[in-house]
């Protein structure tokens, strides 16, 4: 699974052969969620609170940039790096 941002100690992942909805993969220490890349909604897993901001926080920034890149991986093509909060 590629990673396309690390921040914070945050890890962001894209699986490129990954089941819908649209989303992208978070990992903070134990802890792993999954973000609805459309809504930008948790559906899947836990973050802290400190952790959950930055990520939501990261992805509005992100969002376009974000559904092109799902778009990309379900194309088996290779993912790009994004920028990581300052």
């Amino acid at each position: 699974m590629p990673e396309i941002c690390r921040f914070y100690g945050i890890i962001i992942k894209m699986y490129f052969d990954d089941h819908a909805p649209p989303h992208f993969h978070a990992e903070y220490a134990e802890f792993e969620a999954q973000f609805d890349i459309r809504t930008l909604a948790l559906f899947s897993g836990r973050l802290p609170p400190r952790a959950m901001g930055l990520v939501a926080e990261w992805a509005s920034l992100h969002q376009p940039e974000l559904m092109e890149l799902w778009k990309v991986a379900k194309a088996s093509k290779p993912l790009h790096r994004l920028d990581p909060l300052p």
